[in-house]
């Protein structure tokens, strides 16, 4: 754990948020394993473990770190607790301050402008139905129920430039428009202000959420002199662009694929395209792809999607802060390095032993890839990470 990135957490000191060298900070005494230090300007006290996601955990650092490390790769959470030798209530206690410190971290790195967002569908958390013959308040119950389990989809924001493969926003939820609308809001909120080029699918949806997050309000004209004004309404700024696919079946299968502009001319549309690295024509292949390598890893994603039927999730809250963690990805995006973002040495290294093969290619992840970081993270990284005050930011 670094301890040269501890500051002083009281609000009230001229020295709050500040890390080294700024901070003024001198050991003081041990507590449970953990360093602790006092502010030489307020006498406040901090431990070494505040602000990370060490904070709160009494389990033998150690077994906590494999556990993280396990949960990340996409193991259950009754799988991390066999392996570790712990209950799996433990295990589940990890996960809400996980998720919590990894979306701290996220948005204190993400600031990214090209994105292209799209919604992949993850399988089901629990599934209510409603039958016959059940009392009207039962099934009033039961209705509200389904509004919070049922089928989970998980809405995302993907990035497919050869160049980034990031996901930068992602929702967890039902297919409404008040998580399409959350989904575009945090994409927006990740961004330097940029509008990209978007490409989904027909779900209308999407076209919804885009106007009322990037749209701009206008007082349209009055007509005649009698009547009352009319009411301000929301255009879709000039430089958004939106297209999307429109697959046509017939018995389960696509028999044609079209493609449709709804926000945009002809003309912006093409020239996104040309500018464009990696498609000149308007489709969803990249969230496809993406989807192929998330439904492998994450056991959490039960019951739904082709080689996710592992585990079974019960809370929408525990699964979020899972996708967190795994999927959605903290791992995936600083910690595991992607292969098509290798990078050729220029000169092969040596590796140990006199049989192993030279070492040709730096590995790169897509936060590197994006200029978040400048190294592969570790795990332990991760986990030690303190997030400023926002408003040092």
């Amino acid at each position: 754990m670094d301890n040269r990135t501890c500051y002083c957490r009281n609000a009230e000191c001229a020295l709050y948020g500040r890390a080294a060298p700024q901070a003024r900070l001198r050991f003081c005494e041990w507590h449970r394993a953990a360093a602790r230090f006092e502010c030489q300007a307020c006498s406040q006290r901090v431990s070494a473990r505040a602000g990370t996601a060490y904070a709160g955990v009494r389990t033998d650092l150690r077994i906590y770190l494999r556990g993280v490390t396990a949960l990340a790769e996409g193991l259950s959470i009754r799988g991390t607790g066999r392996l570790l030798g712990v209950d799996k209530d433990t295990v589940m206690h990890w996960l809400p301050g996980l998720g919590r410190h990894c979306q701290r971290v996220m948005s204190r790195l993400w600031r990214l402008p090209q994105l292209a967002p799209e919604r992949v569908p993850v399988g089901r958390i629990v599934d209510v139905h409603l039958q016959k013959g059940r009392s009207p308040g039962a099934v009033g119950r039961l209705r509200r129920l389904q509004a919070v389990y049922g089928d989970a989809w998980v809405w995302i924001a993907f990035s497919p430039v050869c160049t980034l493969r990031v996901v930068p926003a992602w929702v967890v939820g039902k297919r409404t428009l008040p998580h399409a609308r959350r989904l575009v809001f945090r994409l927006k909120s990740a961004t330097d202000g940029h509008i990209p080029f978007f490409t989904s699918d027909e779900l209308p949806h999407y076209a919804d959420a885009l106007l009322e997050v990037y749209g701009q309000w206008v007082q349209p004209a009055r007509h005649g002199t009698r009547g009352r004004f009319p009411e301000p309404r929301r255009v879709p700024p000039p430089d958004l662009c939106y297209a999307v696919v429109v697959k046509e079946r017939e018995k389960g299968r696509v028999v044609e694929v079209t493609t449709r502009i709804v926000y945009g001319t002809t003309q912006q549309v093409a020239a996104a395209l040309q500018t464009s690295p990696v498609s000149r024509a308007i489709n969803t292949y990249g969230v496809e792809r993406n989807r192929l390598r998330r439904d492998d890893p994450p056991a959490f994603a039960a019951d739904g999607s082709q080689g996710a039927k592992r585990a079974f999730s019960k809370d929408p809250d525990y699964l979020e802060h899972q996708l967190t963690l795994a999927f959605a990805r903290f791992a995936y995006h600083f910690v595991i390095p992607h292969r098509g973002l290798r990078q050729r040495l220029p000169r092969a290294l040596p590796t140990k032993g006199r049989t192993g093969s030279h070492k040709k290619w730096r590995p790169v992840t897509p936060a590197m890839a994006a200029g978040l970081t400048d190294h592969v993270w570790t795990i332990d990284e991760l986990l030690s990470f303190r997030v400023p005050p926002k408003r040092l930011w």
